[in-house]
């Protein structure tokens, strides 16, 4: 499976996988939110696209183009090719400066980075069907209220998830019963009893429970009355990276006049050029 990446512009914005870690999750006691095992599946299960350089943006409220100022860090180029007021009515747009292809039936969810908040400013989301178009498209935040915000330089701006869209239709919502006599009825009602019993030992002060904190059965993938595990269970993503750019190959060197580089023998009496090479 490929994701395809062409750069459409000179030095186009790093694109890197997710990271787990947020601001957020590290300030909270003991750091809690790092247990919720959805929650970092989610920050990594795809890649992010960071900014080049930083930059504050500022909207009056008013609904034209104009109703957006923006204010480029010193190191800023070309600023206007990233982030410009395109859509007006408080929208920032980002060009992210590549274009992808995806595998048939594959699209693209572009986003904000997951779990990662702004004050001020949310990010809109799009599926963009990669597996044909031949042309690139935008990443777009809709400022909330009238006010200043700041994107630094190598904050994620664009999050990008490969979603099989071709065939996300076949799925059918279906009204199911938890019958007590079926596996999943059982499991159920064990990891009711134990969890019911575990809350009510931290709300007592057992110090065992205390100690352990936290039940692991989801991010260890465990069922809670048996020992087998769920194969297709994980835990933490390994994504790969966008390998760099080849660099570029040495340029040739001069030809000597007067050499004919038909003639290899011509060639060789002719010695080293006046560089050394």
């Amino acid at each position: 499976m490929r994701l395809e990446c062409f750069p459409i512009r000179p030095s186009p914005p790093e694109l890197v996988p997710g990271r787990p870690e947020r601001d957020w999750m590290d300030d909270f006691t003991a750091r809690h939110p790092y247990r919720c095992l959805p929650l970092s599946m989610a920050n990594t299960t795809g890649w992010d696209l960071l900014c080049p350089f930083g930059f504050t943006a500022e909207w009056d409220g008013g609904l034209g183009a104009e109703a957006i100022r923006f204010t480029p860090d010193a190191d800023a180029t070309l600023f206007d090719h990233f982030a410009a007021s395109h859509f007006t009515h408080g929208v920032i747009t980002f060009h992210l400066g590549w274009l992808f292809r995806t595998p048939p039936g594959w699209a693209l969810r572009a986003s904000g980075s997951p779990n990662r908040f702004k004050h001020g400013l949310a990010p809109m989301e799009g599926l963009i069907e990669t597996d044909w178009l031949p042309y690139p498209f935008t990443m777009n935040w809709r400022f909330t209220a009238p006010g200043q915000i700041r994107f630094e330089k190598g904050e994620p701006f664009c999050f990008l998830q490969p979603v099989p869209h071709g065939t996300v239709e076949a799925f059918e919502p279906a009204r199911a019963s938890l019958d007590s006599e079926t596996d999943l009825a059982r499991q159920y009602e064990a990891w009711k009893e134990v969890r019911t019993l575990f809350n009510a030992r931290m709300a007592d002060g057992d110090p065992a429970a205390v100690r352990q904190a936290w039940q692991r059965y989801y991010f260890r993938g465990e069922y809670p009355d048996q020992a087998d595990k769920p194969a297709s269970h994980v835990n933490k993503r390994r994504l790969a990276g966008l390998p760099e750019a080849p660099a570029p190959a040495p340029a040739s060197p001069p030809p000597i006049p007067g050499v004919d580089y038909r003639n290899w023998s011509a060639v060789r009496a002719a010695g080293p050029s006046k560089d050394g090479d």
